[in-house]
């Protein structure tokens, strides 16, 4: 901050730094205190930064207290010099504080107040004091960033940013260029990954790992069809159980990967019903709560899928959404197709039903013209390490 104007301080970060550049800071105190305190009561609003240091000492000692009591010794992780040994200490943690998600938070809560706090200090020579052990903590928080995206990059470019933030240096240490062998989720043999498991060390974190991935490979097939919510639901409350503690880690694992399985079928049934992803999008819609229907009424249906997303995506004019005549003409034209194309096991209600439905999911699907959901790439081919 400037002599002349002591603005705010920004979202998210803690403090301000106010340097005194012509030795009138006493004068400003004064001001301060008149104008800058609470009800302008002349209290005091600025601190010296031993408070900080204070502070940053207090919340450190807070983290490194946590992190013990789950069997993560950060003093020790601190005083590996060896880049290897180091590597797996930082691991060792991940598969301690990874989960369950109430831990992970907690854990990631006190490191987010220690960088902050530390941050607040630089580059007071004091902050050299708590160095090493602040960048134990940011590793092993890095590490599990990184562990939770489903699409992880190479090993060794993490760990180059965390050689960053580390204020004495690291030699000797030696990482591949490529990350572990990855395959593509629908040629997974479920059975031998499940029994490889049995042997894995950092269980934890293995499942973790799956878990971010099937979370962005549903969040995906949920966005193109939205009939899919049923296996969302699944997933949601698979991990409720894990979290409250009556399911295993093992047990977890497993019927995620069947999950997994049921995902990458599900990904590829749009090709088995001979329709593209729009298009199968728009016939479950269609199917979803109908009536038992004949195969000839079932074949009307799908034939009425086809054509109303050919339809629609004629209609569509730039700023579709904006423009009433626009969702009009659309609404009509949906209100026709369905009447024609439905077969007659289907209620007035239900007719209404799906009507709405369709018009709800083509707001979503093409918020403008040449602007579609499944024009996007779908991220659907991810990889899970074995």
């Amino acid at each position: 901050m400037t002599i002349a104007r002591a603005n705010r301080v920004y979202p998210g970060k803690h403090s301000g730094l106010i340097v005194d550049y012509a030795n009138v800071f006493a004068s400003l105190e004064k001001a301060l205190a008149l104008y800058g305190g609470r009800g302008g009561g002349g209290s005091k609003p600025t601190q010296d930064k031993s408070v900080l240091v204070d502070q940053l000492r207090q919340v450190l000692a807070d983290a490194i207290r946590f992190c013990a009591d789950h069997q993560v010794h950060i003093a020790a992780i601190d005083a590996t010099t060896n880049g290897m040994q180091r590597l797996q200490a930082i691991e060792d943690a991940v598969e301690a504080l990874i989960a369950p998600e109430q831990l992970r938070q907690r854990f990631q809560e006190h490191q987010r107040l220690v960088q902050i706090l530390q941050a607040a200090i630089k580059p007071d020579p004091a902050a050299q004091e708590f160095a090493g052990s602040v960048a134990a903590l940011n590793s092993i928080a890095a590490a599990i960033r990184l562990k939770l995206h489903p699409n992880p990059p190479d090993i060794s470019a993490v760990m180059g940013q965390i050689g960053q933030v580390l204020d004495h240096s690291i030699t000797g240490i030696a990482i591949r260029d490529q990350g572990p062998p990855s395959i593509d989720l629908s040629t997974i043999d479920f059975e031998a990954l499940a029994r490889k498991f049995q042997q894995k060390k950092h269980k934890k974190t293995e499942l973790e790992e799956l878990k971010a991935l099937i979370a962005a490979q549903l969040a995906r097939l949920v966005q193109l069809n939205p009939t899919r919510t049923n296996y969302l639901d699944k997933f949601e409350t698979l991990i409720a159980s894990y979290n409250a503690g009556s399911r295993s880690v093992e047990e977890v694992y497993k019927q995620l990967l069947q999950l997994s399985q049921q995902l990458s079928q599900e990904q590829q049934r749009h090709i088995r019903e001979n329709l593209s992803e729009e298009e199968l999008a728009m016939f479950d819609i269609l199917l979803q709560s109908a009536p038992n229907l004949s195969d000839s009424d079932r074949a009307k249906v799908k034939q009425s899928a086809r054509e109303l997303v050919e339809r629609i995506k004629a209609l569509l004019v730039l700023n579709w959404q904006q423009k009433s005549s626009a969702r009009a003409k659309l609404k009509l034209q949906i209100e026709e197709a369905l009447d024609i194309g439905l077969p007659r096991a289907y209620t007035p209600e239900l007719y209404q039903q799906k009507c709405e439905a369709v018009f709800a999911h083509i707001e979503k699907a093409y918020p403008d013209r040449d602007l579609s959901i499944y024009g996007k790439d779908t991220g659907l081919n991810q990889s899970v390490s074995l």
